[in-house]
């Protein structure tokens, strides 16, 4: 039985090695060109990390191709490939939420590539410090989930700061209940970022309702302290409890199966047009009848969608508020570019935090 598998198996392998080998020094010349391009972005001072056309190159790529790859499988493989090319420029760095083990630190390796050098933070607040002081070429912070809506600190963060938006992934987040064991035995306990206890709430209480829930800064600082005391379980993803030597009790415990965040990328450089845009930004309105929809309607005449609104009160001492809207298109498309000229003429405050590829 071996012997005629492996005969059937040696040229398919044979065959593979000498597409391997072409493969192999076809990625080192377009890693020569790609240093090339590097030398005129130098030249010109341009950034090295361009998001819109790394997607064009993905996007460009999936319309050749006829399978068996699909699409998702293009993505992966070219996001790697580009951000190997990118470290041979430059070691790019990104600051995320930490510590090492986080969704965050999970989104930032899924955007940029595992060429990536991560910079963990303690708070969210860090994040946009480390990349404001320049510490940091970009940063990861989560804006939205899907079941438990806005994180109030990142938005309330861009009111104040000058960095912009260039970028942004929606991750499926899958809880993990983890300990040292891989067994609720002897398992006093659970800790987990509160949106994660929020989360997983109503596995916990049908599966392990005598477990005390403890919040803590985050799940893989969770995942630190079940390392640490076998009387712990903590509420991750399988990257901490590879970090942290742990093993997975009960995977796939959170509510809703589809949970997913959207972590955006901030940073210094406006992202240019890649066809497939989305901008966000902060308004205010004067405290009278009618004043959104006044502000809103030149978005519907102009044919700009919009996708997401949110509001979060002004904290000025009385009851005003900033709207934070995405809408699709670039700044510099001409409908968006209009809309946006009568929106700053009507708004009381408006601040443009980016306009930058969709997460698709």
């Amino acid at each position: 039985m071996d012997d005629e598998l492996n005969s059937q198996l040696k040229p398919l392998r044979e065959r593979i090695d000498a597409i391997d080998a072409q493969l192999i020094a076809l990625l080192n010349q377009r890693a020569s060109v790609a240093l090339e391009v590097g030398e005129v972005k130098k030249h010109f001072n341009a950034p090295v990390f361009r998001p819109e056309r790394e997607l064009q190159v993905i996007e460009r790529l999936q319309n050749l191709s006829h399978g068996p790859l699909g699409n998702d499988h293009i993505s992966a493989i070219w996001r790697e490939i580009m951000a190997a090319s990118r470290s041979l420029e430059k070691t790019i760095t990104a600051a995320f939420l930490g510590p090492v083990g986080t969704y965050s630190e999970q989104a930032m390796y899924a955007y940029f590539g595992q060429s990536i050098e991560g910079l963990p933070c303690p708070s969210i607040d860090e994040v946009f410090r480390a990349v404001e002081s320049g510490a940091s070429e970009f940063g990861v912070v989560p804006v939205e989930n899907s079941a438990e809506g806005a994180v109030s600190r990142s938005l309330d963060l861009f009111l104040q700061t000058q960095l912009m938006i260039g970028g942004e992934i929606a991750l499926p987040i899958q809880h993990n209940l983890m300990t040292q064991s891989g067994k609720l035995e002897g398992v006093t306990r659970v800790c987990a970022h509160p949106q994660a206890l929020a989360q997983c709430q109503q596995w916990l209480t049908a599966n392990a309702p005598h477990l005390e829930r403890q919040a803590v800064s985050s799940n893989a600082e969770a995942a630190r302290l079940a390392s640490e005391d076998p009387t712990v379980a903590a509420i991750a993803g399988e990257r901490a409890a590879t970090h942290y030597g742990l093993l997975i009790a009960n995977a796939l415990i959170q509510d809703d199966p589809h949970n997913r965040t959207r972590f955006v990328m901030i940073g210094k450089q406006p992202a240019g047009v890649s066809g497939h845009d989305q901008t966000s930004m902060i308004v205010s309105v004067k405290n009278e009848p009618g004043a959104v929809y006044k502000l809103l309607e030149p978005l519907a005449r102009h044919g700009v969608s919009m996708t997401r609104f949110e509001s979060r009160p002004a904290r000025v001492g009385t009851w005003e508020y900033y709207f934070y809207i995405d809408f699709e298109g670039h700044r510099d498309d001409p409908a968006v570019a209009a809309a946006l000229d009568e929106l700053g003429r009507k708004a009381a405050f408006l601040k443009i935090l980016g306009s930058y590829p969709r997460s698709r």
